[in-house]
């Protein structure tokens, strides 16, 4: 081969080795030679899809099945059973009234009329000069007057007569162990001179609501009076 061939197949060869480079660099497949790796995807420890390995805290699967079974409406609300059917011996006892003992009867009870009647009771036996009948009707046998039964007595001896109006009473309320209402009252006073005064007040009753007590201690009676003398 002449001097001139060489230079030709020389040549030929260095073009074909370099359009094999460009392709290589273009993107083209690997040769089986080529050992670069491929870059590794990025993971902190998870899985390739990026879900943990282990599930959180909290319930893991379906929900345990009930113990037992529950009907459900059509909008999914239970349904509770009918309280018709429930039965007697198994019903909790009432706690106000309990079940041993029967509940108080409302109608043996002191009403506010009786606690207006007291005192239209206590004025007729003051005007009848009844003043004992008129001194039990005040609380703890009449001490609640805050004067003996003679003392109270002595007090009307130069009354002649009482005209009272009573109002309406005030709602009743309740105390430790009792209750009390308000009775407003306005009274004129005539004397034996013929002078005569004009109070405007109330009297406050009062009756035991404890357990044990007896029929008087539940009966109203006077606890107290504020009467004010006004211009006749």
């Amino acid at each position: 081969m002449t001097k001139s061939m060489h230079l030709a197949a020389a040549l030929a060869l260095c073009a074909l080795l370099g359009a094999c480079g460009d392709k290589a660099a273009s993107g083209g497949p690997a040769s089986a030679g080529d050992t670069e790796t491929l870059p590794a995807p990025e993971n902190d420890g998870g899985s390739v899809t990026g879900m943990p390995d282990k599930p959180g805290p909290g319930q893991i699967g379906p929900p345990p099945v009930a113990t037992g079974t529950v009907a459900l409406d059509e909008e999914g609300n239970p349904i509770l059973p009918d309280a018709s059917a429930v039965d007697p011996a198994s019903a909790p006892a009432d706690a106000a009234n309990g079940t041993d003992a029967p509940a108080p009867d409302a109608a043996t009870e002191p009403t506010v009329q009786d606690a207006v009647a007291v005192v239209r009771d206590y004025y007729a036996a003051i005007n009848r000069r009844d003043f004992a009948r008129a001194y039990a009707l005040w609380s703890d046998g009449g001490r609640a007057s805050g004067q003996s039964a003679q003392q109270f007595a002595g007090g009307f001896d130069d009354t002649q007569g009482v005209s009272v109006e009573i109002m309406a009473p005030g709602q009743v309320d309740a105390a430790a162990g009792s209750r009390y209402v308000e009775v407003p009252v306005a009274l004129t006073t005539t004397h034996t001179d013929g002078r005569q005064q004009r109070f405007v007040g109330a009297y406050t009753l009062r009756r035991a609501v404890v357990d044990g007590a007896t029929a008087e201690q539940r009966a109203w009676r006077i606890g107290s009076a504020d009467l004010r003398e006004v211009a006749p």
